[in-house]
């Protein structure tokens, strides 16, 4: 049986068939984040396997990036996540001030509503304010707000250790609170 590490381990060295290989491995994590995300919104547009499957092809796209593990992987995955949830969050606002309408299937485990497109680009403006403060910190929110991860992944994906994630986290949320307000 193949394992995510022998199959990032072949996409590493470049190995175009692994790519095919990935999706089945990693969809079930991927998922769960995604459905994390949906759940935590209310009256949402976006599936949770449409999240997935945006985020995918935004890794896809990165195939030549240097995964170095798993955590590395999901990391990265966290980064692809918070650009499909944003660029939704944009087209919405655009939508919502005049752009063209769409029609809209519904489904049960949905993602973000006008109001949260306005909050997740808030999100979105302060986590880059964060990174020109300081970039480990923004990953640190990327990873656990995006990607799910445990500061044990975080730490092994930015090569430092699980109590300074603890720590950048702490340092992070309070850095946010003052920009986002209440």
């Amino acid at each position: 049986m193949t394992t995510q590490a022998d199959v990032l381990e072949e996409l590493r060295k470049g190995g175009q068939d692994a790519v095919d290989q990935l999706f089945p491995i990693v969809y079930r994590e991927l998922r769960a984040i995604a459905h994390r995300h949906v759940t935590s919104q209310k009256n949402a547009s976006l599936a949770t396997t449409e999240l997935v499957h945006e985020t995918y092809l935004k890794l896809v796209d990165q195939s030549r990036a240097e995964w170095r593990d798993r955590a590395h992987f999901f990391a990265l995955a966290s980064l692809a996540m918070r650009h499909v949830l944003v660029d939704r969050a944009k087209a919405r606002l655009t939508r919502k001030r005049g752009g063209e309408q769409q029609r809209v299937a519904l489904e049960e485990d949905m993602l973000a509503t006008d109001e949260d497109a306005e909050s997740l680009l808030a999100i979105d403006e302060a986590l880059t304010r964060l990174a020109t403060l300081s970039p480990r910190l923004a990953r640190v929110v990327e990873c656990r707000f995006y990607g799910g991860l445990t500061d044990e992944e975080i730490a092994a994906a930015l090569d430092v250790t699980a109590r300074t994630v603890a720590r950048d986290w702490a340092k992070a949320r309070m850095l946010l609170r003052d920009v986002l307000g209440p």
